[in-house]
């Protein structure tokens, strides 16, 4: 027995320790993206207001916008987020007291910015471990295997951004939800302790990411789903009244809780940055949910790829997504028709349901695409993850689970590699790309224009600036090469502003406009720059997400 009990919770610390090196390993090698440079102005103590904007400053200085402010608290971090930004404050204070701890930053600042989600990411892990030992101590160990190998678990654990917090904070909340199932069914009693803690869990998560709500709501309609589930109603006469109480008692402290941030979530809602979703192509949501279920096991390079690659890449992926699917169709049959497991497998399959349906509510109700987004998937993809490891590891055949979940692990293990090397999930508006594009001719003075409408326009223009600095510090040396970001308005358009500009020390220059939400022919064929004129170079211009065009000035 001791020997059993060694060896299981040997291959849990191993599990744990394979997803913490998958979620630490290069964590430094993908660009930072518009997102992320939102995490790091916020969390780093500044605001927009501290940013060099309608100035020209040399490349070099990029680097120093990211310094971290010591005595900011987080107190004023909320007021910061509150109006400049349209997110709870908990998991930028939390990473605000982090990078206090990692200080000094020095260069390393954007692997120490992402080393907290990944660490969050790592807690998961042993958190889905816990919630599947209602299932079995079998299924608790697959559970922390499926989640540490997982392509996208790991694609969230490496972003500097709220999703594996509010990952965990849910895992946590449906450990809890899990324990008040066993006490009402198993146990005929009501433990108000378990429901202060998923209460708590609750709150925080709130603060953490608004998606979490929604969270809240599946975990609530499924407690009210268990209460009159008819199989075992009737069971529950000389408790119903107590579960009620816990519930309601439990729901009002949440609400009441997120008053001091309700009126700030009202304004946010209508902010111009939550306006970039599209709304739904007819049933296009319903395929686009099916891929980001075939993305939380298996991801293969797609994305710039050359087609026969990419053809492959979808086959494989097409391929093990239907036989994965069908052993999960299996397991979950068998799981339901087992007494010992049907309620745990009713009450996850019951959250998951319900957060799927308010997904859709909001993608055709309010016309916002989130289905679009995979990372939005956070929210149920740890009941997700404890449904397929449940389902795995239950067949009635130990060689052929053991074969099957072998296959899966090793294919998740070559997924996250891909992930991890940045051939899947690629940054949005390939930072990198556009520093190798606009890094041409190594040898001319540079100067960069980001035409911004809004400070997200901004946070995208920070992370061109940084990739670039990384190529031109390589390539060149003199330190002439310029950055300015310049408010593209009608009342002052950026064309005007660098015509006002005073001439620089220099004869030649590389001029690029990057200009969010101009068209390729609104590019004015020549743009006066004091001494220098700057002729439109119609054979550079590129469009990754903006638009940017090269002037070339003499």
């Amino acid at each position: 027995m001791k020997k059993r009990v060694y060896i299981h919770y040997l291959i849990l610390i191993g599990a744990i320790a394979l997803g913490a090196i998958l979620r630490f390993w290069h964590l430094d090698l993908k660009p930072l993206w518009m997102d992320e440079v939102i995490t790091a102005i916020f969390s780093l103590g500044k605001t927009y207001n501290d940013l060099p904007l309608g100035v020209v400053f040399s490349l070099e200085r990029v680097q120093e916008i990211f310094t971290y402010q010591p005595k900011v608290s987080c107190a004023e971090i909320a007021e910061n987020i509150a109006r400049q930004s349209t997110h709870p404050p908990l998991f930028f204070c939390s990473m605000h007291a982090w990078l206090g701890w990692l200080s000094p930053l020095g260069q390393e600042w954007v692997e120490k910015l992402r080393e907290l989600p990944a660490l969050f990411g790592v807690g998961a892990i042993a958190a889905i471990y816990a919630v599947n030992l209602a299932f079995s101590k079998t299924s608790g160990l697959t559970a922390a295997a499926v989640m540490a190998v997982s392509p996208f678990a790991i694609y969230l654990s490496q972003e500097a951004r709220h999703y594996t917090l509010p990952m965990l904070l849910i895992t946590l909340g449906l450990l809890a939800l899990m324990q008040i199932q066993q006490d009402i069914f198993q146990k005929q009693k009501v433990r108000f302790g378990v429901w202060l803690i998923w209460a708590i869990i609750n709150i925080i998560a709130l603060y953490v990411h608004y998606f979490c709500v929604l969270a809240f709501l599946g975990q609530i309609a499924t407690v009210i789903l268990l209460i009159y589930y008819p199989a075992t109603a009737k069971s529950l006469k000389q408790i119903k009244r107590q579960i009620w109480f816990a519930l309601i008692l439990s729901t009002s402290a949440v609400a009441i809780s997120f008053l001091p941030w309700l009126m700030v979530t009202l304004s946010h809602f209508h902010r111009s940055e939550t306006d970039w979703l599209n709304s739904p192509a007819h049933i296009a949501p319903f395929g686009q949910t099916l891929v980001n279920w075939v993305l939380m096991v298996i991801s293969l390079p797609v994305e710039n790829q050359p087609l026969p690659i990419a053809v492959i890449s979808v086959l494989l992926m097409l391929i093990f997504a239907i036989w994965v699917g069908r052993q999960i169709f299996l397991g979950l049959r068998l799981l339901w028709r087992t007494p010992t497991t049907h309620l745990a497998t009713l009450t996850l399959l019951s959250f998951s349901g319900w957060v799927l349906l308010e997904f859709f509510a909001i993608v055709y109700l309010f016309n916002k695409d989130i289905t679009i987004v995979p990372r939005y998937n956070f929210v149920y993809y740890p009941s997700f993850c404890a449904l397929i490891a449940a389902s795995l590891s239950k067949s009635q055949k130990l060689k052929v689970k053991s074969k099957n979940l072998l296959i899966f692990l090793l294919v998740g293990v070559l997924s996250s590699i891909f992930v991890v090397s940045n051939l899947v999930f690629e940054k949005p508006f390939k930072p990198e790309q556009v520093a190798r594009n606009i890094n041409q001719n190594p040898a001319v003075p540079l100067m960069v224009v980001m035409a911004y409408r809004n400070y997200q326009d901004v946070a995208l223009g920070l992370s061109f600036a940084l990739e670039l600095e990384k190529v031109r510090k390589i390539n060149y040396s003199e330190k002439l090469d310029k950055f300015a970001f310049f408010k593209n308005s009608q009342e002052l358009s950026v064309w005007q502003q660098l015509s006002q500009l005073p001439a620089p020390a220099i004869s030649q220059m590389n001029l690029w406009v990057i200009a969010p939400g101009i068209k390729r022919r609104d590019y004015p064929p020549q743009i006066a720059m004091s001494r220098l004129n700057c002729t439109i170079d119609s054979r550079q211009h590129y469009r990754i997400g903006v638009p940017y065009q090269l002037y070339r000035c003499m």
